[in-house]
């Protein structure tokens, strides 16, 4: 089977995005790849399809553990075999998926680092009877000490593939590294004159927006109003730099009667797993979270996300603000800016890399002024008048737009923010103090290009919620996330193209044979009803 039948059958594509069938031919013809793409780019494409169309079996070296069990559903849901070895297994559940795994059914397993070097992983990966033919790296910045996530066990994984009598091909996949950083993966994953694909950093359905109002709280809540006006239940994150502003936030959100979780490093371990599967999941619509929320989380429907405080550089900025619009869809990035992050920062940075056994204090004092130096260049992107999608993309070495017409900026939506209306407490309007509604919800909205759905006629949206209805439902009986069966933009291409037979619905992006086989007749009888 060819890579673009494995794409429309399993993945319900008909064509593969900037890069992609470059990196799969690559690994098909043996060569080790390093991939550079951003968030929503679809780097998982990349070594899933070389996967399927492998003798052998993939080895998928991944930080965490929300992300396995994510991609791990996405495929079986698709029909591949696909399975993950982590700390969540209890003891049999570990020594019942080796098993399964040393008799070659599943094409893709995802191992958390940690575990290459566990007496049990080595005897089954070294087995003479398993052939393990592709290792591949997700977040292979983790690699590098000049990454933004530095993650010490990354440093077994070059150890681990020379383990092999036969070496399997090597690929590291990451959505943010700068030269520095690319040069550490190449030499620390020892790739072996790697296929370099960067296929840059802009990401065209993305929205950016810098804030600064007088009243954070006020301009979230506004701006959460406007977002579920114009589109109900839509799925979004708000980012607070520290565990009490999410605390804070989150409280003031739920007196307000908004749907709203929270997820920090403080939170009992099964709080935090039962909060992220109420907003995986769509039972809750809002995450108020610290970074510590988001590597890996392979929701695609999250419409818009919130910075509450200016993070500490623009990797950061980049990688959680590009957990928006992961399927392609138009969605938004706002930074709500304030004076005293800055020193927030500073003081977050001075005691980062304390704990970190594993640098010297002359690394650490390195580390410290690197970051500091990052922090100037975020500070200076919530202060430029020119148009924020180029200031990104010149950070990352690219050459942007001189207007790219959809950012706050080049929408000339910054300055009525910075000086909001004043209105009396007392006034009948629906005002938050010191706030006038209407301007601030002017400002959010205006010359913003829009989401599938929010795009939708009135007729098509009724069928959306219909289908949106129905894809509820089969996820609580199939115990999946929603997105897992279809995108919000598969479904409001249902919506609009309204397909009436097997051939019509495989056309529709995103639907796939198996998943037809699995879903299609009643997510055609929904729409067959829409006739009637």
């Amino acid at each position: 089977m060819s890579a673009k039948s494995v794409l429309k059958q399993i993945f319900g594509y008909d064509s593969f995005r900037n890069g992609q069938e470059q990196l799969v031919n690559a690994v098909n013809e043996g060569k080790d790849v390093l991939a550079v793409m951003p968030t929503g780019a679809g780097k998982s494409i990349c070594f899933q399809v070389p996967a399927l169309m492998s003798d052998g079996i993939t080895l998928v070296i991944s930080p965490l553990i929300s992300l396995m069990r994510d991609q791990v559903s996405a495929l079986n849901a698709a029909g591949v075999h696909a399975a993950y070895f982590n700390s969540s297994l209890t003891p049999g559940q570990y020594t019942k998926a080796l098993g399964i795994a040393k008799t070659g059914l599943y094409k893709l397993i995802y191992v958390a680092p940690e575990r290459l070097d566990t007496e049990r992983f080595l005897d089954f990966a070294l087995d003479p009877g398993v052939k393990i033919s592709f290792v591949a790296v997700d977040e292979a910045h983790c690699v590098s000490q000049w990454g933004q996530d530095f993650r010490p066990s990354y440093l077994k994984i070059a150890d681990f593939v020379r383990k092999f009598k036969k070496r399997p091909v090597v690929g590291a996949y990451t959505a943010t590294a700068t030269a520095a950083v690319k040069e550490d993966i190449v030499k620390l994953l020892e790739l072996d004159s790697p296929v370099s694909v960067t296929t840059g950093f802009d990401r065209d359905n993305l929205y950016f927006a810098v804030k600064k109002p007088r009243d954070k709280y006020a301009a979230l809540k506004f701006y959460l109003q406007d977002k579920e006006e114009a589109m109900p239940g839509a799925s979004g994150i708000v980012y607070c730099l520290t565990r009490k502003n999410v605390n804070q936030v989150a409280d003031r959100l739920e007196q307000d009667g908004f749907s709203v979780t929270r997820y920090h490093a403080g939170l009992d371990e099964k709080v935090r797993h039962a909060n992220q599967e109420d907003f995986i999941s769509g039972n809750k619509q809002i995450m108020v979270a610290t970074n510590a929320f988001g590597m890996g989380i392979d929701k695609s429907d999250v419409r818009y996300v919130v910075h509450y405080n200016m993070p500490k550089d623009m990797e950061s900025y980049y990688q959680e603000a590009g957990r928006a619009g992961r399927d392609g869809d138009m969605a938004e990035c706002i930074l709500l800016y304030g004076k005293n992050d800055v020193g927030l920062n500073n003081f977050l940075i001075e005691h980062s890399s304390d704990d970190n056994e594993d640098l010297t204090d002359e690394e650490k004092n390195v580390i410290r002024e690197r970051d500091k130096e990052r922090l100037k260049k975020m500070t200076f992107y919530c202060h430029t008048k020119y148009c924020l999608r180029s200031y990104i993309l010149n950070y990352f070495g690219e050459k942007g737009p001189k207007n790219c017409g959809n950012c706050s900026v080049c929408l000339n939506e910054a300055e009525t923010v910075e000086e909001p209306l004043y209105v009396p407490e007392n006034v009948d309007e629906p005002y938050e103090r010191g706030y006038g509604s209407r301007n601030i919800r002017k400002t959010y909205v205006s010359g913003r290009r829009k989401s599938a759905a929010e795009s939708l006629e009135e007729g098509d949206k009724r069928i959306f919620e219909n289908l949106r209805a129905l894809r509820t439902q089969i996820a609580k009986e199939s115990r999946l996330h929603p997105y897992i069966i279809f995108s919000d933009r598969t479904l409001a291409y249902m919506a609009v193209e309204r397909p009436r037979t097997k051939e019509e619905m495989l056309k529709i992006s995103g639907v796939g044979q198996y998943k037809y086989e699995k879903y299609g007749d009643r997510f055609l009888k929904v729409l067959n009803e829409a006739y009637y």
